[in-house]
């Protein structure tokens, strides 16, 4: 690793840090009576608004393919990773199962990386840090409490499908940040995320066809809107795109193995969740994992140099 690429290292583990503690926060605001669907998109519309102060006035790509791509990357890692996550909670999947089948999406990342990039050279230290990680993310989600109810088929495929829809959104994301900043790709992922859920809120599965709008008046609910939507979206979704840009996708991603140990962190905190010697370990052999998947990515670009 390049001393000077310690910096993005640093900012994709606090992104990871916010988006591990936004469970809480999304608790919360499910119990005022908000939807997934309509949580989502009060988030993505504040980040959106908010965007506007740091983002161009610049509205469109360069040419309608690069739009088009703008739209994949706000529909997959928009509104479809956060609204397949939030439904297959609602649909009664284990909270716990959802959290490990989302946490598979550095797998799938380094996987599509493989077959549209067949050049990019993956050794055998990746992929069993990888499956090392991915082993610690289990233990940590289930925190000593192995309830492996498979009972709900459907949640657990769109569990399984966020996923999936992550790992499409980072390598959209890898070919569009060559010709564009950060920010304004960020921006154009808050608009299209907004504007393909509107429609998810009017399907059975996934909204109810109303906006509880009374519920915004709580301070409980705006504010944690408020962090959803200004620091998990708009500052920790612009900070990840640079993030895919300086140190790869398959690099940052593994930061997503991260995720677990914050939520329970923020739950042990916040919400009075019990943290196990399971748990412990599973912090243990993540943080193994990505040493020696980091490890494995350095000697294959030593080996290229």
């Amino acid at each position: 690793m390049k001393s000077g690429k310690y910096y993005f290292h640093i900012i994709a583990l606090l992104a990871v840090a916010v988006w591990g503690a936004t469970f809480v926060s999304s608790k919360i605001l499910l119990n005022n009576g908000l939807s997934a669907t309509e949580i989502f998109i009060y988030r993505f519309l504040m980040a959106y608004a908010a965007m506007w102060i740091f983002a161009s006035r610049r509205l469109f790509a360069n040419n309608v393919k690069d739009e088009l791509l703008m739209a994949v990357v706000g529909f997959t890692g928009g509104s479809l990773y956060f609204i397949f996550e939030n439904t297959a909670i609602d649909l009664g999947a284990p909270l716990s199962n959802v959290s490990l089948l989302v946490a598979t999406a550095p797998i799938w990342t380094a996987l599509l990386t493989k077959i549209i990039y067949p050049k990019e050279k993956m050794g055998a230290n990746l992929w069993v840090g990888m499956a090392i990680a991915f082993a610690g993310c289990a233990l940590v989600i289930f925190n000593g409490r192995f309830t492996l109810d498979i009972s709900n088929p459907g949640g657990h495929v769109l569990a399984l499908a966020a996923a999936v829809s992550w790992a499409v959104y980072s390598l959209v994301i890898k070919a569009l940040s060559g010709r564009y900043s950060p920010v304004f790709i960020t921006r154009k992922v808050f608009f299209y995320g907004v504007l393909t859920a509107i429609p998810f809120m009017y399907i059975p599965l996934t909204g109810t066809g109303e906006f509880n709008l009374a519920a915004l008046t709580k301070p409980a609910v705006w504010g944690n809107l408020a962090f959803l939507g200004l620091v998990a979206s708009m500052a920790c979704f612009a900070l990840w795109n640079v993030v895919i840009k300086k140190i790869g996708i398959v690099k940052s991603s593994n930061y997503l193995y991260l995720s677990p140990i914050f939520t329970i962190i923020a739950s042990a905190m916040f919400v009075d969740e019990q943290i196990t010697w399971v748990a412990v370990g599973g912090f243990v052999l993540i943080i193994g994992g990505l040493w020696i998947a980091e490890r494995g990515l350095q000697t294959h670009n030593n080996e290229k140099k």
